[in-house]
């Protein structure tokens, strides 16, 4: 019985290498293969931690879930590059905002791979085009910071004497040139409206979004709150941007409990466990959501998490144990009430609060 496993080099999202290894993984990943019981027990050391490896490395990708907001951030997405395409005034972008956890950044980027796809499709043969730009913003970001990010996405060098008026222009000439249809602007809420540095970067945003005949996309947290729509500024973006809320699945009804319940199955079934019973993460659906608040990236890391110690502890099942053990983030540790009492914490939870 021989394994294979190889380390992979992650290139950062936010660089042209890291966004084409994206954009060039299948839909969805192909999951490692589940050895028959007897090959399973025969392995020795070294290929049981080869074979083990490659599972949990399969476990901790995030897998992607269609939830309801992201088919509806894809969907109006997909929209606005349509109706955009070709105008140089009058364009429109995309607004995303949510909590934490809510799949505000899995939901661009799926948009962006969705473009890429297509637009390599539709054109075969192009050769140094670079249909999606994605960006994460840098924290109290100025002009030329915003420009570097994306300068170090299309591979420019950025020297610390150049202008950040000069960066602006090569960034933009060379979108232009290597025909970027999609922007990305990740973390936006990072730019503070109220102060001198959050104003210029959104005026160098407004730069770009008025000199590349592109579509943009801001995702960023909760960004009534932080002030994204304030000033002159802040109306700006939200005369020009459409906006798409994320928030945590409810557990409140018949149908929210089902749609979670789907979204459980949907996570179980992805499972590479040997000895994992079906439908025994269904039946626990109404214990995952208080322990996560409904928001979909604990959900995920609490699985993932326990099918991993499955992994290492070799039985090959999540247990309530295995899942009791998993320390998620502090949002979902505050939120969940481990021993509610009768009808005291029950619309609580189903709230998604």
């Amino acid at each position: 019985m021989t394994s294979t496993y190889t380390e992979i080099v992650r290139h950062p999202l936010a660089t042209k290498e890291g966004w084409a290894s994206f954009t060039a993984q299948a839909a969805t990943q192909a999951p490692p293969r589940l050895l028959p019981v007897a090959d399973f027990e025969r392995l020795d050391g070294l290929e049981r931690e080869v074979y083990n490896a490659a599972r949990q490395d399969y476990h901790s990708t995030l897998l992607l879930v269609a939830t309801p907001d992201i088919k509806k951030i894809i969907t109006t997405g997909s929209k606005l590059l349509i109706n955009n395409r070709g105008k140089q005034l009058g364009r429109r972008g995309l607004l995303v905002s949510g909590a934490s956890g809510t799949g505000k950044s899995t939901s661009i980027t799926q948009l962006g791979k969705k473009f890429q796809i297509e637009t390599e499709r539709r054109t075969p043969g192009v050769r140094d085009r670079i249909p999606v730009v994605y960006i994460v913003c840098p924290a109290d970001a100025t002009p030329k910071m915003l420009a570097t990010e994306m300068a170090i996405f299309l591979g420019l060098p950025v020297a610390e004497r150049d202008s950040p008026q000069s960066v602006a222009h090569s960034v933009a000439a060379v979108m232009r040139r290597v025909g970027t249809g999609l922007v990305l602007v990740d973390e936006i809420h990072r730019l503070y409206l109220s102060g001198k540095r959050g104003r210029d970067a959104s005026d160098q945003l407004k730069y770009f979004f008025d000199t590349i005949s592109a579509t943009f996309v801001y995702a960023g947290l909760d960004l009534a709150e932080t002030g994204m729509f304030d000033g002159v500024r802040g109306r700006q973006i939200a005369g020009r941007f459409i906006p798409v809320t994320t928030g945590p699945f409810t557990h409140r009804g018949a149908e929210a409990q089902r749609d979670w319940a789907k979204l459980v199955a949907t996570m179980e079934q992805a499972l590479r466990l040997h000895r994992h019973k079906p439908g025994s993460l269904i039946e626990l659906a109404p214990y995952l959501h208080a322990r996560t608040g409904g928001m979909i990236g604990s959900l995920d890391q609490l699985i993932h998490d326990a099918a991993n110690d499955a992994i290492a502890d070799g039985t090959e099942r999540i247990t309530k144990n295995h899942l009791d053990e998993v320390i998620l983030d502090l949002a979902a540790i505050n939120q969940y009430d481990p021993d509610p009492g009768p009808g005291r914490a029950r619309h609580r939870r189903g709230d998604g609060r």
